[in-house]
C-alpha cells in the first residue's frame, strides 16, 4: 500500500515512516495549501491512501461521495509527534488492508 500524509501530520511523521520502509509522501512537500477536495483527488489519482487528522474528509467521502483510494483518520487525544508515529506504525504494520476504506484510528 502507498500512502500520502496530509499537511496536519507535518513532515517528521511521514519522514519517519519512509525511514522504516513505508511508501509515503507528504502533501507538505508536494501540494502545500491545497483544499481538502484537491488533496483527496491527488491521493486517488496517485493510488495513495490518505492519512489525516482532519475529520472534514469524512464529509467529503460520505456526504459529497468523492472517490478515494482509502482514508485513515487519526482521532488522537495525544497529538504529539511521537504518539502519531507510534500509532501509525502499529496500524500500518497490523496487516490490515486500508484500500477503499475509511478507517478511523484511535489510541487503544
Amino acid at each position: 500500500m502507498k500512502f500520502i500524509a496530509d499537511e496536519n501530520l507535518g513532515i517528521r511523521v511521514p519522514t519517519y515512516l519512509q525511514n522504516v520502509g513505508f511508501d509515503i509522501v507528504s502533501i507538505t512537500e508536494i501540494a502545500r495549501g491545497k483544499p481538502d477536495a484537491d488533496v483527496l483527488t491527488l491521493a486517488n489519482e496517485t493510488g495513495r491512501i490518505l492519512i489525516t487528522l482532519d475529520k472534514d474528509f469524512g464529509e467529503l467521502v460520505f456526504k459529497e461521495k468523492l472517490i478515494h483510494t482509502g482514508v485513515l483518520l487519526l482521532r488522537l487525544k495525544d497529538e504529539s509527534i511521537e504518539n502519531k508515529k507510534r500509532i501509525l506504525l502499529r496500524e500500518l504494520r497490523s496487516g490490515k488492508d486500508f484500500t477503499k476504506r475509511f478507517t478511523v484510528v484511535r489510541e487503544k
